[in-house]
């Protein structure tokens, strides 16, 4: 599943052809993803222009003029892909079709069919069933390590679990987690409450530097991702432990080896050396 880096990816590149353009058409080749599209979808999405488009945790969301809000998810295999050229072919999976009134198409491709595609009223966002339950996103200030420390007060589960709650902070989700706790030098199987006073300071800076490295790098293309223009993104040449498991470990400071375990049916790689 697209995490944040690849979802921030992904606005990132269709800022330029879609804010400040038209919607002249909305294409719906099913009546539905991982949930059904709303009735009046179409309704309220023509003739609107883009103001513009943010990421709020790991969707993708356009506001309109109008007042309404477009909510997009890319669920385990979507992509969104920029088509200047309308007589590209359709694939059998461009389940949805934005048409601006420049003529490019913006195709929204899902061949698992766990994303969605909904809309809102851009003033009720928050409240939208979607994120009311959300935490602090962890490239804004909000994120500290005061807020971490008492999110995590009391929590027996291990850290890398507690990081992969989107109610305590949104999108780091597994990939990115490993790379945090690795530069943090926190153990994954650490007990979360743990994770307190001088670990917390260590781990926000660590979470944002790797998001922020893995967004300059166009996210990891593991097996779905790619980003509006088609290219690829670069950041798994860059992981230090992630999918490395037998490897030397490179901090270069100590001897280690990556291991891999098993948490929450989730693989997790990390250097018990460097790690504690």
């Amino acid at each position: 599943m697209p995490e944040l880096p690849e979802v921030e990816t992904v606005c990132r590149g269709l800022a330029p052809v879609l804010e400040g353009r038209v919607l002249t058409r909305l294409t719906l080749r099913r009546r539905d993803l991982r949930i059904p599209f709303p009735k009046d979808l179409v309704a309220r999405t023509e003739g609107q222009r883009v103001a513009r488009i943010f990421r709020r945790a790991k969707y993708i969301v356009m506001a309109l003029e109008g007042g309404d809000a477009l909510i997009a998810h890319l669920g385990m295999s979507g992509r969104m892909q920029v088509v200047k050229d309308k007589t590209t072919p359709l694939e059998t999976h461009d389940h949805v079709i934005f048409t601006t009134d420049t003529g490019v198409e913006v195709r929204f491709n899902d061949p698992r069919r766990f994303g969605l595609l909904t809309i809102t009223p851009l003033a009720e966002l928050e409240s939208h069933k979607l994120f009311r339950h959300l935490g602090p996103d962890p490239l804004t200030d909000a994120f500290t390590p005061a807020l971490l420390s008492a999110a995590l007060k009391g929590r027996k589960t291990s850290i890398k679990a507690a990081l992969l709650d989107q109610r305590l902070v949104v999108g780091v989700g597994n990939i990115y987690a490993c790379e945090s706790l690795y530069l943090a030098g926190i153990s994954p199987k650490r007990k979360a409450g743990t994770v307190a006073g001088a670990r917390a300071a260590a781990l926000v800076p660590a979470i944002r530097k790797v998001l922020k490295q893995a967004i300059a790098a166009g996210g990891s293309s593991l097996r779905d991702h790619v980003q509006p223009s088609g290219e690829l993104g670069y950041f798994q040449h860059a992981w230090k432990v992630y999918g490395r498991e037998g490897e030397s470990c490179a901090c270069g400071t100590r001897k280690g080896v990556v291991k891999r375990i098993v948490q929450g049916g989730r693989s997790t790689f990390f250097c018990p050396e460097c790690q504690t």
